[in-house]
C-alpha cells in the first residue's frame, strides 16, 4: 500500500511539473501569449511613436521572402533615393516580442549616416510566420536568409548587422555562421550569453524559482514543441567561430540581461572587437541614456570597416 501511495504521489508531481512547465513555455515562448508578467517592472520601452521614428518620415517597403524551412518572413525596407545611391546596408534586429516597427526609431541614425535599412520581423513576430519565439537561435538562420537576399539583389553591398536584446543575441549567434564577405561588421546591444544562461537568470530573479525541475522540464518541452533546446542557443559558442568585427554594448544597470554577460560574450569572441559600457543604462536603454557616446562609438567603430 505504501508503494502504491508513493507511486501515486510521484505521478501527481510529474504531471504537475509538466503542467507548470507548459505554462512557463507559453509564458516565455508562445508569441501569442500574455507577456505582462515578463515585462512588468523590467524597464522595457516600446516607442513606435518616438519623435525620431524613421517611418514617420518615410513609408517603408514591405518585403517578403521564404526561410529555408518554408516560413514566410517579413521585413520593412527603406532605401536612399537613387540620386543618393549607397551600397551600405543595415540589418536591424528587434528584441523579444518587438517587431520591425520598433527598429524604425532605434535605427534612424543609420539611415541619416547613409545606410539603407532592412528591419526583419523575427519568426513569430510582426508579419513573419512562426508559432514560437526562437530566442535568436532559429532566428540566426533567418538573418542568413536576409543577408543572402541583399547580396543577390545588390552584389556589391556592404552589410552591418545590429541587434538589441534578443536581437543582440541573434546577431551574435549569426556571427558564427558562414557569412559572405559583404558582412563588414556587427554591433550587438545587451544580448545574452546563451538562452540557458538567460532563462536560469530569469527563473531566479524574475520568478524566484530554481532551474530544476520546472525550467528544466520547460526546456524539454521547448525541444519537443519548437525543435531547439536552451543549450543549443549559445552566443558564446557561436562567437568562437566569428570572423566579422564586432562591437559589444551594455548598460551597467541592466536587470533583465545582467551586464556581467558583456564580459562573457566579449571574451568569447575571436574576431576584432571593441566594447562599450553605458553607465546608468537599464535594459535596451543605452542609446537613450547617453545617445552621443552611444552613436559616436558605433559610427567610429563602423568607419574602420565600412567605406
Amino acid at each position: 500500500m505504501l508503494t502504491v501511495v508513493l507511486l501515486i504521489i510521484i505521478a501527481i508531481l510529474i504531471i504537475a511539473d509538466f503542467i507548470i512547465a507548459n505554462l512557463l513555455y507559453n509564458l516565455a515562448l508562445n508569441p501569442h501569449g500574455d507577456k505582462s508578467k515578463v515585462f512588468d517592472g523590467m524597464g522595457f520601452v516600446f516607442e513606435n511613436d518616438h519623435p525620431g521614428n524613421l517611418f514617420k518620415e518615410i513609408a517603408p517597403e514591405d518585403v517578403f521572402i521564404k526561410a529555408d524551412n518554408g516560413l514566410k518572413l517579413h521585413s520593412f525596407v527603406v532605401e536612399h533615393p537613387e540620386e543618393e545611391h549607397s551600397d551600405k546596408w543595415l540589418i536591424g534586429v528587434h528584441g523579444y516580442m518587438g517587431d520591425a516597427r520598433e527598429m524604425g526609431w532605434r535605427n534612424c541614425e543609420f539611415y541619416t549616416h547613409g545606410y539603407n535599412v532592412l528591419f526583419p520581423d523575427n519568426r513569430g513576430h510582426g508579419q513573419s510566420e512562426g508559432d514560437y519565439v526562437g530566442m535568436g537561435w532559429d532566428d540566426r538562420l533567418d538573418i542568413v536568409c536576409w543577408i543572402r537576399y541583399l547580396v543577390e539583389k545588390y552584389p556589391g553591398c556592404q552589410i552591418v548587422l545590429f541587434g538589441v536584446s534578443m536581437g543582440g543575441a541573434t546577431v551574435m549567434m549569426t556571427a558564427g555562421e558562414e557569412l559572405p564577405d559583404n558582412v563588414k561588421a556587427i554591433v550587438e546591444d545587451c544580448g545574452y550569453s546563451s538562452i540557458l544562461d538567460e532563462f536560469k537568470y530569469e527563473a531566479k530573479c524574475l520568478f524566484h524559482i530554481p532551474y530544476f525541475p520546472l525550467v528544466a522540464t520547460a526546456n524539454l518541452l521547448t525541444k519537443i514543441r519548437a525543435g531547439y533546446s536552451f543549450q543549443d542557443g549559445s552566443s558564446v559558442r557561436q562567437l568562437k567561430k566569428a570572423k566579422a568585427p564586432m562591437l559589444f554594448i551594455h548598460g551597467d544597470s541592466d536587470v533583465f540581461v545582467p551586464s556581467s554577460m558583456l564580459d562573457v560574450v566579449y571574451d568569447a569572441a575571436v574576431c576584432q572587437k571593441e566594447k562599450l559600457i553605458i553607465k546608468g543604462a537599464g535594459h535596451a536603454l543605452a542609446m537613450d541614456t547617453d545617445p552621443k557616446l552611444y552613436w559616436d562609438t558605433i559610427f567610429a567603430f563602423l568607419g574602420k570597416y565600412v567605406k
